[in-house]
């Protein structure tokens, strides 16, 4: 019950429907989900371990993001995604190359839903991963992707990152497939950092918007 409910309050922050700074009062989260406040109070306490939600002078809220902490975050993907992307031109077998062709195949079919398109992305980036062989960096990734989940909308909804996203997978794609480690490695970090660069316009548009 506590995994259901911690899985609940994770998704339903993902979607927006707590707003960063919001209160998350257990006695309301349990009447929302239908649940006692025991495994409420256990999923709050995992959602803290995971920087989702944080203590305020009110209890628990959700954490609000900010311009240093998208640019931290990012700092580490990019040199994560970049390691595992010289280390997958390096290690990556046959079976890697067939995932990855085809998480890209499925990229370039998927339509215009912002979900199904970061969905495809994500898939895409972690055949990437495994192909490292580096169980370090896939743990590691893996465990920063959770702070990204507060960020719910997507960089590929913004402008033409869509297609620039497609031709970087495809130029990453060639370098694994021809063992060129150094230009996987700098196709990863000149594509992370066009996604940071992407996340701050998007976050910088939504501080000027004016309120409804």
């Amino acid at each position: 019950m506590a995994t259901s409910v911690y899985e609940r309050v994770r998704e339903a922050i993902v979607r927006g429907e707590f707003a960063p700074g919001e209160a998350l009062g257990e006695m309301a989260l349990a009447r929302k989900f239908g649940t006692s406040r025991t495994p409420v109070r256990e999923a709050l306490h995992r959602l803290e371990i995971e920087a989702i939600v944080e203590r305020s002078a009110r209890g628990v809220r959700v954490r609000v993001s900010s311009p240093e902490e998208i640019l931290d975050i990012y700092e580490v993907r990019i040199t994560l995604e970049s390691a595992a992307a010289r280390a997958a031109a390096s290690r990556a077998t046959e079976l890697d190359r067939v995932r990855l062709r085809a998480a890209q195949d499925a990229m370039i079919a998927t339509g215009d839903s912002p979900v199904e398109r970061a969905d495809a992305n994500r898939v895409f980036h972690e055949a990437v991963w495994q192909a490292s062989h580096s169980a370090t960096l896939v743990d590691l990734l893996h465990r920063l992707n959770v702070h990204l989940i507060r960020y719910p909308s997507t960089t590929l909804a913004h402008g033409n990152r869509w297609k620039e996203v497609l031709r970087e997978h495809e130029e990453l794609l060639e370098a694994i497939e021809q063992r060129d480690p150094q230009r996987a490695h700098d196709i990863a970090e000149h594509h992370m950092a066009g996604a940071r660069e992407v996340r701050l316009r998007m976050y910088a548009e939504k501080e000027n918007r004016p309120e409804s």
